[in-house]
């Protein structure tokens, strides 16, 4: 096995899978449409995660409504919580990136790292199946899964509960700007709520609009 085999517990039967799943678009090759990147693997990883992840809380919280259940699950399967533990496997030092993208410290950005984890679960998928993919999410996941008394809420589903709480509607989101590469970009979103108006920055649009929602939160606080 190699070193990054060790650390997720499976070997891979097709070495291909692991090497797609650990190639970022910005190393993929243009020519083939890039479909030798790990966008596909990610995409189907997304939903092993999903199915994985819903399958433990059932388990896991046999009292609990299937809102609050969501709202765990939401918490568990977003980049705040994949991008720590994929930091924590050593994928950003496995990733594939050309070495100048590399020097911009591509390989930390926490979308870059959450959608690797997610495309190496869907490569263990179709490597070997779910058993293998559901040991690998419940020894990482334990600890989140775990720390939580209550069901957690994200900002965005806080704020959504002052609004209807206070009888102000729903918060709406609006995207201001878009820069950056496609592979790196910059997204800023606002959001308004009972007339008041707020900005976040993220690397992802939901990331934006996550820092959009917290910004709106600490102004109410302050």
């Amino acid at each position: 096995m190699t070193p990054f085999e060790e650390r997720i517990g499976h070997r891979f039967r097709d070495g291909a899978l692991l090497a797609r799943a650990l190639t970022h678009r910005s190393a993929a090759d243009p020519r083939k449409r890039m479909l030798d990147s790990n966008e596909r693997l990610e995409f189907l990883g997304d939903r092993v995660l999903g199915l994985l992840m819903a399958e433990w809380l059932a388990e896991r919280f046999p009292q609990e409504r299937e809102g609050d259940l969501g709202k765990r699950l939401g918490l568990l399967c977003a980049q705040e919580t994949i991008a720590p533990i994929a930091e924590s496997l050593g994928i950003a030092e496995a990733l594939t990136v050309p070495p100048a993208e590399g020097r911009t410290g591509l390989r930390a950005r926490a979308t870059v790292l959450s959608d690797a984890l997610e495309a190496v679960l869907g490569a263990i998928y179709l490597d070997a199946g779910l058993e293998p993919a559901r040991a690998l999410v419940r020894r990482e996941w334990e600890a989140a899964l775990a720390a939580p008394a209550k069901p957690p809420a994200s900002a965005k589903n806080r704020l959504q509960e002052w609004t209807l709480g206070k009888g102000r509607g729903l918060p709406e989101y609006r995207l201001v700007s878009q820069a950056g590469p496609a592979h790196q970009p910059v997204f800023v979103v606002a959001v308004t709520a009972a007339g008041r108006e707020a900005e976040g920055m993220g690397d992802s649009k939901r990331a934006a609009e996550l820092a959009a929602a917290e910004n709106w939160l600490a102004g109410m606080e302050q």
